[in-house]
């Protein structure tokens, strides 16, 4: 499960995030929605531990991602938007330090590579050096090694950059699958089609505020929409946004 209570981040005058109060359950799948410069990396970021709230309070499952980092960072599985790699390891090598740096031992890590480059498609290009690698297979070996260790949060930064239509529809899959299964997914995209398609619940943040969240049919009926499609619905709000108005809904 994934908290966050009253947190502003700040740079100089500048709130990228102000106020952001959210809480996604375990087993959802929840998108996270805004236009360029909404805030959606600053929070990211944020939840993995790599900025610190200027005020308030980020929780993964009970744990202060600021004050008992190692027992968040346990639970999570992070994809950023820009994927990095070690050009000088194969995939394989590569999946193999992650469950090192994870502490995962020698069968746990042997079956675990095997079930993502099962699951991945990953045997194709698996043993050859990362720096030979398209952004696609670069994208799946990141997913991969997110997801390695288990975990029971999973944070994905626009999945879909980059991805051909098959690889697409293989991450769509797995994380609707992971989420069935009981982790807890927190998307960010810029693919609207993919959170309208696959997420438990969407939020929309512009401006660095939160503008309303909840399920899509929710979100319709609470801003009388009943049948427009995600994208109008996402204009709509940001359009009428500024940093003095709007409340969360649902």
């Amino acid at each position: 499960m994934i908290e966050f209570d009253a947190v502003t981040r700040t740079y100089g005058a500048k709130q990228a995030v102000a106020g952001l109060d959210l809480t996604v359950r375990g087993g959802e799948l929840f998108a996270f929605l805004g236009p360029n410069g909404a805030g959606k990396t600053t929070t990211i970021k944020m939840l993995v531990g790599l900025l610190r709230p200027t005020s308030g309070k980020v929780r993964v499952c009970g744990f202060d991602v600021v004050e008992q980092p190692r027992e968040a960072n346990r639970l999570l599985g992070y994809v950023p938007d820009e994927v990095y790699l070690y050009d000088k390891l194969t995939g394989r090598e590569f999946l193999q330090f992650v469950a090192d740096v994870h502490g995962m031992d020698a069968r746990g890590a042997r079956d675990g590579i095997a079930r993502q480059i099962a699951d991945f498609e990953l045997a194709d290009f698996v043993d050859d050096l990362t720096d030979s690698y398209s952004h696609g297979m670069k994208q799946r070996l990141a997913f991969g090694a997110a997801l390695l260790h288990d975990p029971r949060v999973l944070i994905v930064d626009e999945p879909m950059v980059g991805l051909d239509p098959r690889s697409a529809r293989l991450a769509k899959d797995l994380l609707r699958a992971r989420a069935n299964a009981g982790t807890t997914v927190f998307m960010s995209t810029h693919t609207l089609s993919v959170a309208e398609e696959i997420a438990d619940r969407i939020g929309i943040v512009d401006r660095g505020r939160l503008r309303c969240v909840g399920a899509l049919a929710d979100l319709r009926q609470e801003l009388a929409q009943e049948s427009t499609t995600l994208e109008q619905l996402f204009l709509d709000v940001t359009d009428r946004g500024n940093p003095g108005n709007g409340q969360p809904t649902g």
